[in-house]
C-alpha cells in the first residue's frame, strides 16, 4: 500500500473516535515477545502513519513505560491531532518485570494517567482503559474516575479491556464506553456468544487484538522455533505439544483458502476479523515494516460468502486446542467467566 493510499475509516462505537480500519498494537516493540529492534520499531510506526494508520495501541506497563516513550519518540514532529492513542493501565509490575496484580482504584487510575501523559509528552490520550477488571474495585468506581479525567480534558474516550457482558452494562450505565479491547481471531471466537451482541446493543465498538493468535495464524510458525525466556508464547497452552500440532493443522486448511483469494494466511486471518462488522477494528502487532505491509494488504482482501463459509467450516468456533492464556492468567479474565 502506498503512502498516498489511506485505509478506510471506522468509528469506535457510537461515542468513540473515528480511526483507521486497522490499528497498530505496539506491545511487542517493548515486551512479551522477546527482544525487538528499537530503530525498526520506530520505523514501523512511521510506516504505519504514512500509510494512513491512525490508531496506536499501548499500555503503560509494556516495558514498564518504555512503549509509551517509544511512541513519543516516533510521534516527534508529527501532528498529534491526526493520531488516536489508546492506553491500557492497571497492571502492576516490579523492577524485574514480575507481575504483581492489578490496581484500578480511582487514585491509581488518575496517578497512572499523570505518568502516561508525561511519558507520551501529550496533554491527552484518546482512549483510556483498565487492562483488566480489578477484582477489588467496582467497575463503576474505575469508570467514574476516568469520567473525571474526561471532564478535565485529559482523556477523550473511555474504553474497556477483556470484560464480560455484565461488566459492559454496568460500565456503560456510568459513562459512554467507546470500545472493548478483547482477543478476537479465528482461534478465539468466544466473544460471539454474549459479549459481542451486548457490545452492539450498547453501541460499543470492538478493537480486536491477537488477530494472528500471537503468530499461530501468520502462516510462518515453525514448531521447532526456540523462544526467548521473556516470550509469553513459551507459556501459552496453544503453543505446547499436541495443542500446537492441532492448531497448525488448522492453519494449513486456511492456507488453501488464502491461496484462492491471492492472499497470505496472515492477510486472510486479518481480513476475516475485519469482516465481522464495521464496528470491529483489528489491531496488528507488527514490529517490522515488512510485517506491517503484509497486514495492510488484508484491507484489499474481499471475502465472498462462499469464502467465509469455507473459513467457518475450517475454523468453527471452539476449534482451537488449548486456552488462550495460562491457567493463572485465565482466572483474571472477566471475559471468560
Amino acid at each position: 500500500m502506498s503512502a498516498t493510499t489511506r485505509p478506510a475509516q471506522r468509528t469506535l462505537g457510537t461515542s468513540g473516535p473515528v480511526t483507521s480500519a486497522l490499528g497498530l498494537g505496539c506491545m511487542g516493540m517493548s515486551d512479551m515477545y522477546g527482544p525487538a529492534d528499537e530503530a525498526e520499531s520506530i520505523a514501523t510506526i512511521h510506516a504505519a502513519l504514512d500509510s494512513g494508520v491512525t490508531l496506536l495501541d499501548t499500555g503503560d506497563f509494556y516495558g514498564m513505560g518504555h512503549n509509551e516513550l517509544l511512541i513519543h519518540e516516533a510521534l516527534r514532529g508529527r501532528d498529534r491531532a491526526s493520531v488516536q492513542i489508546s492506553v491500557k493501565f492497571g497492571a502492576q509490575r516490579g523492577p524485574d518485570g514480575q507481575w504483581l496484580g492489578y490496581n484500578a482504584s480511582p487514585a491509581a487510575t488518575k496517578t497512572a494517567l499523570a505518568y502516561t501523559l508525561r511519558r507520551l509528552r501529550t496533554d491527552y490520550v484518546d482512549v483510556y482503559r483498565p487492562a483488566r477488571l480489578d477484582p477489588d474495585v467496582p467497575i463503576e468506581e474505575t469508570v467514574g474516575a476516568i469520567a473525571d479525567l474526561v471532564k478535565a480534558g485529559h482523556v477523550r474516550h473511555i474504553g474497556l479491556s477483556e470484560v464480560g457482558a455484565d461488566t459492559l452494562r454496568r460500565a456503560a450505565a456510568v459513562h459512554p464506553i467507546s470500545d472493548l479491547q478483547i482477543e478476537y481471531s479465528l482461534l478465539s471466537r468466544s466473544i460471539e456468544a454474549a459479549i459481542l451482541p451486548t457490545a452492539r446493543e450498547l453501541g460499543i465498538g470492538i478493537t480486536a487484538y491477537g488477530v494472528l493468535s500471537r503468530g499461530l495464524l501468520s502462516g510462518r510458525w515453525n514448531p521447532d522455533r526456540t523462544l526467548a525466556d521473556t516470550d509469553l508464547r513459551g507459556h501459552s497452552p496453544r503453543f505446547q505439544g499436541d495443542n500446537l500440532a492441532h492448531n497448525l493443522a488448522l492453519v494449513e486448511a486456511l492456507r488453501e483458502i488464502a491461496a484462492a483469494n491471492d492472499a497470505t494466511v496472515a492477510q486472510l486471518a486479518v481480513a476475516w476479523v475485519a469482516s465481522r462488522g464495521q464496528d470491529v477494528v483489528p489491531l496488528v502487532g507488527a514490529r517490522r515494516r515488512d510485517r506491517l505491509a503484509e497486514a495492510l494488504g488484508a484491507l484489499d482482501v474481499t471475502l465472498s460468502p462462499a469464502h467465509l463459509a469455507a473459513i467457518d467450516a475450517a475454523f468453527p468456533a471452539g476449534a482451537a486446542a488449548g486456552d488462550r492464556y495460562a491457567a493463572a492468567q485465565m482466572t483474571s479474565l472477566d471475559s471468560e467467566r
